[in-house]
C-alpha cells in the first residue's frame, strides 16, 4: 500500500528550513491566529490563497469550493463567514474567482456532470441573469465574462448574508471585495466591486437593475 510517503518527506524538509530560517516560527504561528481577510476562492490546485498575495500561514481565512460559489444554504460556507467575522474580526472579505475556471466552463457547456450540475446552477443563473451581455461573443470570451459577473454576484451574496449585514449593523469595519486571479499570467483583477455598508449595497442594486 502507498501511504504517500514522499509527502511527508516534503513536510519536513519544508518545516527544517522554515525553522532554519525563522527558528520560532510555528511557535508564534500556534499561539494566535489574527488574520485581517477572508478569503473565498476556487477549489483549482492552481489557485493557492497565501501564495497568490505573499501572505505567510496566519494572515488568511480561507474557504474554497467550486468555482468560489455563495449559496444561503451552504452552512459550510456561511460557518466559515461567521466564524471569520463575529470571531476572528476580519476587515475583509475577499470573493477570488480565477480565468480558466473548470466549474465556468461547465456551467457554460451543455453535457451533464453528475451530482455538480446542482452546484452549477447557481452559476447557470448568473449567466442567464446577464443573458444578453454574451451575444456576439466566442467560447473564451463567454467563460472570462461569466467568471467575472460570477464574482461580482457572489459579492452580492455574502453582503447580502445576515452575518454581514449584522457586522455593518453594529458598526464593524468590514468591506467585500471581488477580484479574479489570472492563471496565465499570475495577476489579480480588482473587479471594481468594494462594498462597505449597506447603503453602498442598495447603490450596487440599483446601479445593476438600470442595466436591464
Amino acid at each position: 500500500m502507498d501511504k504517500l510517503q514522499h509527502i511527508f518527506e516534503r513536510n519536513r524538509v519544508w518545516a527544517s528550513k522554515v525553522k532554519e530560517e525563522q527558528s520560532d516560527f510555528f511557535l508564534k504561528l500556534s499561539e494566535q491566529q489574527a488574520p485581517e481577510y477572508l478569503w473565498i476562492g476556487c477549489a483549482d490546485s492552481r489557485v493557492p490563497a497565501n501564495q497568490i498575495i505573499n501572505l505567510p500561514p496566519g494572515e488568511v481565512f480561507v474557504h474554497r469550493n467550486i468555482a468560489n460559489v455563495v449559496v444561503h444554504t451552504d452552512l459550510n460556507c456561511l460557518s466559515v463567514i461567521q466564524y471569520a467575522v463575529d470571531v476572528l474580526k476580519v476587515k475583509h472579505i475577499i470573493v477570488c474567482g480565477h480565468y480558466g475556471c473548470g466549474g465556468i466552463k461547465a456551467a457554460l457547456d451543455s453535457c451533464e456532470h453528475g451530482l455538480i450540475d446542482n452546484w452549477l446552477r447557481h452559476i447557470k443563473d448568473v449567466n442567464r441573469f446577464h443573458a444578453d451581455k454574451f451575444k456576439g461573443l466566442n467560447t473564451q470570451e463567454k467563460e472570462d465574462l461569466l467568471c467575472e459577473l460570477n464574482v461580482v454576484e457572489q459579492v452580492t451574496n455574502v453582503c447580502n448574508s445576515t452575518i454581514v449585514q449584522r457586522a455593518w449593523k453594529r458598526g464593524d469595519e468590514l468591506s467585500v471585495h471581488g477580484w479574479v486571479y489570472g492563471i496565465h499570467d499570475g495577476i489579480l483583477k480588482d473587479m471594481d466591486v468594494c462594498i462597505s455598508s449597506p447603503e453602498e449595497l442598495y447603490a450596487k442594486i440599483d446601479s445593476a437593475s438600470a442595466d436591464y
